[in-house]
């Protein structure tokens, strides 16, 4: 049994080697306890179900779920749960659009063990926590403003985009490409998290709505 100072933690990102850094990192951490590491979606959920914590670390490429519907899934059903996002990603709209989820938070993963700990802490008192490197980047405006609600694309994610609406599968996209089919998927991933959306139709319709493609 914990006292009432004993933060208790769960971490879902899809990547083993990352759950065990960031475990390691909070692992002797006094007043906080790693409850679970899950690589899927569905399995964080069921541990929520049974056994709801104070914070959960969450990684927003997974392949079982959409990052940010899943942000805003947690918040409605278990409100009392702090959200810190865990990213690779640092565009800008990706991080304001899952603040705007409800998330208490978002961190690189380069954040120190020292930074994860107070921004746990910080995040249960009910702050908004940004690390450092997040915090620059909000600060900084881009030279020009998107429209509002178009997400921001980088080069090869504006080509893969375009050979999936041409009907290109993974596989023939890598080939042409020069890319691992790995890498491609990664990408397709990372398309479907900046538009919100779970599958490739979905993800043709918005960027045709938008005028991508």
């Amino acid at each position: 049994m914990y006292t009432n100072s004993m933060v208790s933690v769960i971490i879902i990102d899809d990547h083993p080697v990352v759950l065990e850094g960031f475990t390691s990192l909070l692992r002797h951490v006094e007043g906080i306890s790693i409850e679970g590491c899950f690589t899927h979606a569905a399995e964080g959920l069921a541990h929520l179900a049974k056994h709801p914590v104070d914070i959960l670390l969450l990684d927003i490429n997974l392949p079982d779920s959409n990052g940010i519907e899943l942000c805003g899934q947690i918040r409605k059903l278990y409100p009392a749960t702090r959200i810190i996002i865990i990213s690779n990603h640092n565009e800008r709209g990706m991080i304001t659009r899952l603040l705007q989820e409800g998330a208490a938070g978002y961190l690189l993963k380069n954040a120190s063990s020292a930074e994860l700990s107070q921004c746990i802490r910080d995040a249960l008192a009910g702050k908004l926590v940004l690390s450092q490197d997040v915090q620059t980047i909000l600060a900084r405006l881009p030279d020009r403003e998107p429209a509002e609600g178009v997400p921001v694309l980088t080069r090869r994610e504006k080509e893969i985009l375009r050979m999936i609406a041409a009907g290109n599968t993974t596989a023939g996209i890598a080939a042409q490409l020069f890319l691992s089919p790995f890498t491609v998927e990664t990408h397709r991933r990372n398309l479907m998290q900046k538009f919100g959306v779970g599958n490739a139709p979905a993800l043709i319709r918005m960027a045709t709505e938008l005028r991508l493609i």
